[in-house]
């Protein structure tokens, strides 16, 4: 049994269920997120609430838990305070002190294990100091965490996305600490950190078999549309369509349309912006616009989520297509970062990209779990 804080439109929640957690309750501040979250895993107590403000009674009251043991408590404080990507670092900001209540829940709910994420900003300059004190809160709480911690590459675990994550993991004392999982793949179409495994998916293995969403005049209305449109996939996307054995993992079999393509919406580009992707050589960065353009034999880079409302709700950076002179739709972005065909995510284009951005990715999280 697994429980999530800070669940967000669900990346570990779906890497915890493909590894074979029973996840029963999500806790989520953010409406729309509760929301997309509730609809992928129909059978999860979605809760929406800061962590700040429950107890971990409260919990188990609201997800009908009552004395049951939890086997772990996995999620990831907001991390715009930590942010490298964002150029400034706030020690202060409120919004990292969530961080320990998280700590308080893992002990209230007397969890057996834990799983903490974040960004790489969080292990860094002055955050050090902040990340020993969080290990000595879990010690207080009656935790072992497994150190050193680690910086986890969703590239280096079959996502054909370059995505760094802070894990830091433990248990109850006196329990077995797990080590960290041992990548799986390289990075495509880069130097290999790792001679003994072969490159994971490439962005071509990960899109090249979904239909142009340009070419369909509904989705400029809509994201989704049947089609029979689909290409030959790669092992990669085939996995994603739900087309091979082990396609669910050890994950509940959730009912879907395999031909009606999702979360797709247009987005409408200038004759002037279009004739600058296609100019933008392969792998290249776009000098107006600053997106990338994907390189069809290698990975994405790390997939934003864009700014919150405060900040003027900008929307996320989403890369040119490598053979279509556009921006990815949402759907591609979530193949890009392992999110299998039938995960359904809000139909704006700004909240299923900024759904995507601050997910862990889903073949990252099951290793994890795992």
């Amino acid at each position: 049994m697994g429980q999530r804080f800070f669940a967000g439109a669900g990346g570990l929640s779906l890497g915890f269920d493909q590894a074979g957690f029973d996840v029963r309750a999500a806790v989520e501040l953010d409406t729309v997120h509760c929301a997309v979250h509730e609809y992928n895993f129909p059978s999860t107590k979605v809760i929406s609430a800061s962590a700040a403000e429950l107890s971990g009674n409260e919990i188990r009251e609201r997800a009908g838990l009552n004395s049951e043991q939890i086997d772990c408590v996995f999620g990831g404080a907001p991390c715009q305070g930590f942010s490298l990507l964002l150029g400034q670092r706030v020690f202060d900001d409120p919004r990292n002190q969530l961080v320990l209540h998280f700590v308080r829940l893992v002990h209230e709910l007397d969890a057996g294990s834990f799983v903490f994420e974040n960004v790489k900003g969080f292990t860094v300059g002055k955050h050090k100091s902040f990340l020993k004190e969080l290990v000595q809160a879990f010690d207080d709480a009656g935790y072992v965490c497994r150190l050193p911690w680690k910086i986890l590459n969703a590239a280096h675990f079959g996502t054909p996305q370059s995505r760094e994550r802070f894990i830091l993991m433990g248990v109850k004392k006196g329990q077995n600490l797990p080590e960290y999982p041992e990548p799986t793949t390289n990075a495509a179409g880069r130097p290999k950190l790792y001679p003994d495994l072969g490159y994971g998916p490439t962005c071509a293995d990960a899109i090249g078999d979904l239909p142009d969403a340009d070419t369909f005049e509904s989705l400029r209305s809509t994201d989704a549309v049947k089609t029979i449109r689909f290409g030959q996939p790669s092992e990669y996307a085939a996995e994603l369509r739900a087309l091979t054995n082990d396609a669910w993992h050890y994950g509940y079999v959730r009912e879907w349309e395999p031909n009606v393509l999702t979360s797709s919406a247009r987005t409408e580009h200038t004759e002037i912006s279009r004739r600058r992707f296609r100019e933008t050589e392969i792998g290249a960065v776009e000098p107006i616009s600053r997106f990338l353009k994907l390189p069809e034999a290698g990975v994405s880079n790390t997939l934003r989520a864009g700014t919150d409302g405060a900040r003027g709700a900008f929307s996320s950076p989403r890369p040119i297509h490598y053979l279509h002179s556009r921006c990815i739709p949402v759907r591609e972005m979530a193949r890009l970062h392992g999110f299998p065909d039938w995960f359904r995510f809000n139909k704006t284009k700004w909240h299923g990209a900024r759904q995507i951005g601050n997910a862990v990715p889903p073949p990252l999280a099951r290793v994890i779990a795992a």
